[in-house]
């Protein structure tokens, strides 16, 4: 008898570990969705117009194979020590850190915290980043974090300029700002008409300018005293804001003794990797009066339905997808895993700990310019932290040759000078390395006095909160990390189905690498020849990016999303430039497109013109046509999302394009949504010249709580020289991020994802994608009515469930989404992008038994809303007002007019496994109301943990 051998192959990463449903299930699903076959369903969801016409082509990888790969190209980057500072610096992450929050899927899955309940523990840790921050800076308020220091600095200008109430339109960058924080300043400043003076701190006109910022320490090394300079702004009306460093700042003095208005700088050096550029943690934190101009997310305290202390984000309509042209920033994306880790850093550590790194850091760099004076050498500057300058004349290149012999990578400067900055991993043997490289043989003994003014040390107290002296047995912290990721609920516990959002899977052999070294520890300006491995992921991944969107470039500058909208729309601003037409300055954005997108146009200086959308949720082409013509030659540029926010594929896309090409204008189509399209439609062939891609989102890279993120921009030929350069890498136009290539070191994640997903695997995540939310909308046919649909009666990969019609008997969209928590799942997508509904993705990595999970939920909470409607309860008594409920509600006296089980235990749910919300329902106007930034007393966590 001959023996057939099982048709399954074990190492088939798309469809046995990435894509949720298998086959069987998958055809029990299209039975349920009314159609033949995957083909036939988006053949029914998808214009046959846009289709493109060649299969993705290249062959995946199974995960070991994958991570050889890896290492194989990893191998190719060369780890030297970097003391070439300029805002990056060597750090060890302590393992307890490493393990338990950085490779943690219970972190680096999780959702920003929208929906508070359930978010309580990284809300804490953000608040220990908000109270570190506050603390080093001696500022009142401090936000969760923002993309890194150059894009800080540059939220700060403007910041600055919103609150000052000078009449001056010019802004004072000091020259010993690093470079790319003022490249960055400057790229921001010209859409807007913002003058900047880069300028010693001596030449500063405070009545010229509306704000200033200074550098402390600078970049070459100097520590001074702006003092005097604050004070001089502040005569003239005008706002100072200090770019500083967080370590050095446990030794100098503080920028609020200084009387700074703003702070900013980077958390990098507290523990989290180089990585070649990112993702790091920005900080800023300011004066309380001006919080409420301040960008970014904050962290608030308020309370809970039964009055307990919980945590939330405040002033939440500052986010500019809600204020869309109005909005003040486009900030979106935070850097939230990584503010985490810097917040466990100084948890870690605690003040004594973090003083006495500085103290080693700063006597080591003394010892060190000690023993270059005694030489005969030049060293400046003459008050400095961890940082100094050497004169070296002609001598330059022989001394950075010599010192790459010591495997060190030093900082060119100019022609004639080597900068040397040393960290936290520095010691005997890199001060030994160092000075060899200038030909001394040994260091001095350890010196004791101080490299600045006794006037200059710091002589406040910080870090005074009882959370950062913890006992810091590693028992004890583990337990503490623990705890807080114990009261949220991340992808690692259940399906998150936010629309537009695509919480999918990030596989864990797509994670591992970034702990390498090879990756991790490289410095974004080392020579380019030591980051070969880099480059090689970076241009295959730009060139499997460019065959999935149809366009011929691409830009891995921008550090999400928002940030790729900005970097496009000035793309095609200085195309316009280029041509003569500068004066184009008209954005038309239909209502159906990404909430971002006004914001970013704002923030390029563009007038943005409005196009309402048809009765079925499609762009109004007569209203566009219309724009478009009014606009006549001031048409710059249409952003469109495809598919569109409504969730639906447009048949108009063509003529949308068309009719901008028309009127001379650009073409952006949002690539928020580009899970519907891999694979399917090339948004370059179907006429749009740029877009970005959500690599967070379509090409898997976590949500990490509210970032990390990434969003390259990709561009047709005739933009390719407009995108953004670098002062380290060149380029005609200016950077929109503080390194070259962003968060270099997550591109792997999506590169890892191409290389194992196969071009097949990724066309066939998108099918997916789009029968598991059409399989939603089947399901809850009747129970819920689907806003928007396709032609033929299809969604795209996300549907919008109107929970409108319940209001008529007083139940809510957030009563809802809270009654969700219940059953164990995160809310989808409230009130946007139309007020009162819910917009559901599943994506493509869900199992069916989640999805049916999810529809059971939905269901049974439809029977209670019906019970509402029917007068058998009234909605304030009903188990969806009181949601979500906890344990604490469980084992309370029970008078509600439900019982325990139908509260506590509604269908869906798991029991042995339930999630348990750690608060009740959050008071908003509460928190909005009694501002609170920074942790409260010891007592609150001694309630939360008993």
């Amino acid at each position: 008898m001959a023996y057939t051998p099982v048709a399954y192959d074990t190492y088939d990463f798309a469809n046995r570990r990435h894509i949720g449903p298998s086959p069987a299930e998958m055809e029990e699903m299209l039975k349920a969705v009314g159609t033949s076959s995957l083909e036939a369903l988006i053949t029914e969801t998808i214009p046959a117009s846009i289709r493109q016409d060649k299969p993705l082509a290249w062959a995946p990888l199974a995960e070991h194979e994958l991570l050889a790969k890896m290492r194989e190209v990893a191998a190719k980057n060369k780890v030297m020590t970097s003391l070439i500072g300029q805002g990056y610096y060597g750090t060890v992450t302590p393992p307890a850190i490493q393990r338990n929050i950085f490779e943690n899927p219970a972190w680096y899955t999780a959702y920003t915290p929208y929906q508070p309940e359930i978010a309580q523990g990284r809300l804490e840790a953000l608040l220990n980043y908000q109270t570190m921050v506050c603390d080093l800076t001696g500022l009142d308020v401090a936000n969760a974090s923002l993309l890194d220091e150059g894009t800080a600095a540059a939220e700060a200008m403007v910041m600055a300029q919103r609150q000052s109430k000078s009449k001056a339109t010019a802004f004072f960058v000091d020259e010993n700002c690093h470079p790319q924080t003022i490249a960055v300043i400057q790229t921001r400043a010209f859409p807007l008409k913002i003058e900047v003076i880069v300028a010693a701190p001596e030449a500063l006109e405070a009545g010229k300018v509306f704000g200033a910022i200074f550098q402390y320490p600078g970049t070459f090394g100097q520590v001074r005293d702006f003092s005097a300079e604050i004070a001089a702004l502040h005569e003239a009306k005008a706002i100072a804001v200090v770019a500083t460093d967080l370590l050095a700042l446990c030794l100098l003095k503080e920028p609020g003794a200084m009387g700074a208005d703003i702070a900013v700088g980077s958390a990098q050096r507290f523990g989290v990797p180089m990585g070649y550029g990112g993702p790091h943690a920005a900080f800023m934190a300011c004066k309380d009066e001006m919080k409420r101009n301040m960008p970014g997310r904050i962290v608030g305290v308020s309370i809970d339905a039964r009055g307990n202390k919980a945590y939330r984000l405040s002033l939440q309509t500052r986010e500019q997808h809600i204020r869309r042209e109005k909005a003040t920033s486009n900030v979106c994306t935070a850097q939230a895993l990584l503010a985490v880790m810097a917040s466990f850093y100084a948890v870690f550590h605690g003040p004594k700990g973090l003083r006495a790194i500085a103290e080693r850091v700063h006597f080591l760099t003394v010892r060190l310019a000690d023993a270059l004076k005694a030489a005969g050498a030049k060293v400046s500057p003459d008050q400095f932290f961890d940082t100094i300058t050497v004169e070296v004349g002609v001598g330059q290149a022989g001394i950075l040759a010599a010192a790459r012999q010591e495997g060190l990578n030093l900082r060119r400067i100019g022609t004639d000078r080597v900068g040397i900055s040393l960290d936290e991993t520095s010691n005997d043997d890199v001060l030994l390395r160092v000075l060899r490289a200038f030909g001394i043989d040994k260091a001095p003994e350890t010196g004791g006095h101080l490299g600045f003014d006794e006037k200059l040390l710091r002589t406040s107290a910080y870090l005074t909160h009882p959370i950062f002296h913890m006992n810091r047995a590693e028992s004890e912290m583990m337990r503490y990390m623990r705890r807080l990721s114990d009261r949220d609920l991340a992808l690692d516990r259940a399906m998150i189905p936010l629309g537009s959002c695509t919480m999918k899977l990030n596989a864990a052999a797509e994670m591992m690498p970034l702990s390498w070294p090879e990756f991790g520890a490289l410095h974004p300006f080392a020579p380019a020849d030591q980051a070969a491995g880099y480059h090689e992921a970076i241009s295959d991944l730009s060139e499997k990016l460019c065959e999935i969107t149809g366009y011929d470039a691409f830009s891995m500058q921008p550090n999400s999303g928002a940030q790729g909208e900005y970097a496009g729309l000035l793309t095609i601003q200085a195309y316009h430039r280029s041509r003569g037409e500068g004066h184009r300055d008209i954005c038309i954005i239909p209502v159906s497109a990404h909430g971002t997108n006004p914001a970013s146009a704002q923030m390029c200086g563009m007038k943005v013109v409005v196009v309402k959308s048809s009765a079925n949720g499609d762009i109004d082409v007569e209203d566009f046509r219309a724009k478009a013509e009014a606009a006549g030659d001031r048409l710059a540029a249409c952003m469109i999302t495809y598919p569109s926010t409504h969730g639906v594929f447009e048949g108009t896309v063509r003529d949308i394009c068309k009719i901008t090409h028309e009127f001379g204008g650009q073409v952006y189509i949002d690539g928020a949504n580009m899970n519907a399209m891999v694979g399917l439609v090339k948004p370059g062939e179907i006429g749009g010249d740029v877009s970005h891609l959500n690599l967070h989102k379509t090409f898997a890279i976590p949500h990490g709580g509210g970032g990390p993120g990434m969003g390259p921009i990709g561009v047709k030929s005739h933009l390719a020289p407009f995108l953004p350069g670098h002062p380290e890498t060149g380029g005609q136009e200016g950077p929109v991020s503080a390194a070259p290539y962003g968060s270099a070191s997550i591109l792997l994640i999506s590169w890892a994802y191409c290389l194992m997903m196969g071009g097949e695997g990724l066309t066939q995540a998108t099918r997916v994608a789009i029968l598991n939310a059409n399989y939603i909308a089947a399901r809850l046919r009747g129970a819920y009515q689907v806003l928007f649909m396709g032609n033929r009666g299809r969604v795209a990969h996300e549907c919008i469930l109107d929970t409108r019609p319940f209001a008529e008997a007083g139940v809510t969209v957030d009563d809802i989404a809270k009654r969700l928590v219940d059953n164990g799942f995160h809310a989808p997508t409230m009130s946007w992008p139309v007020a009162g509904t819910l917009m559901v993705e599943p994506t493509e990595s869900e199992t069916k038994a989640e999805i049916d999970r999810f529809i059971t939920a939905l269901l049974a909470i439809r029977e209670e809303i019906k019970a509402v409607e029917a007068g058998e309860i009234a909605a304030e008594d009903s188990p969806l007002r009181h949601a979500p409920h906890t344990v604490e509600d469980l084992v309370a006296d029970w008078d509600r007019k439900y019982s325990r089980e139908q509260g506590c235990f509604p269908p869906g749910a798991f029991r042995v496994d339930k999630y348990w919300p750690p608060v009740g329902r959050i008071d908003n106007v509460y928190g909005d109301r009694n501002l609170i930034c920074t942790c409260p007393p010891l007592e609150s966590y001694l309630d939360a943990a008993e």
